[in-house]
């Protein structure tokens, strides 16, 4: 009996380990990832077609959105919306960046989504690219993006984009702190910019 009792003792010892070495690894992991910048390596051109790379995801807060010229609705929306949050948050635009990824390549040339964006917003700077890199940072981003034909008897011809449709939040270290979702309350997502120029 004794020696069944040490024998118990001893596996909820070794159990014990087991768990601790587990949760110890799981802390690990999450601390890693919250510590590293979001994302990938990229390089890209913006909207005056300069290079750009990942980079310009540093030394400021930013807000990062997915999204298309031909989108007709959640990507002007968003920017509009996005344009008055970061005017009333950051008026002298010294505080946070903004940037808007194209998520359509193929139609999206730097010149046409800078026209875009300014017709809209002088706060947020368009980023495009070629297909294949711009594959990787959606990949990358952890962005949903799916091209739709407006024709399903002719995949070829006339499309749109199903795309994630929330803004990313990344702090001045390019890590992900949170996204604001689309239709978010206007208060909160207010109050999400200023708590992300806070942490710098």
């Amino acid at each position: 009996m004794k020696k069944i009792r040490i024998a118990l003792w001893v596996a909820v010892v070794a159990m014990a380990g087991v768990f601790g070495w587990l949760t110890f690894s799981i802390t690990q992991s999450k601390q890693q990832m919250t510590e590293a910048p979001y994302g990938v390596p990229f390089q890209l051109v913006d909207q005056n077609g300069q290079e750009i790379t990942e980079q310009a995801f540093r030394g400021k807060p930013t807000a990062l959105f997915f999204g298309f010229t031909h989108c007709p609705e959640v990507c002007p929306t968003t920017l509009f919306e996005l344009d008055g949050w970061l005017k009333k948050v950051d008026p002298e635009g010294k505080g946070l960046q903004a940037y808007f990824v194209t998520v359509d390549p193929e139609r999206d040339s730097p010149e046409l989504l800078g026209k875009y964006i300014s017709n809209v917003t002088d706060r947020v700077t368009g980023i495009s690219g070629s297909p294949d890199k711009i594959a990787e940072v959606i990949k990358g981003f952890r962005v949903y993006a799916k091209k739709v034909p407006l024709d399903e008897n002719d995949p070829t011809g006339d499309y749109t984009m199903d795309h994630t449709a929330s803004v990313f939040l990344l702090d001045g270290g390019g890590r992900f702190t949170g996204t604001i979702s689309y239709g978010e309350n206007p208060d909160v997502a207010v109050k999400k910019l200023e708590n992300l120029m806070k942490k710098g």
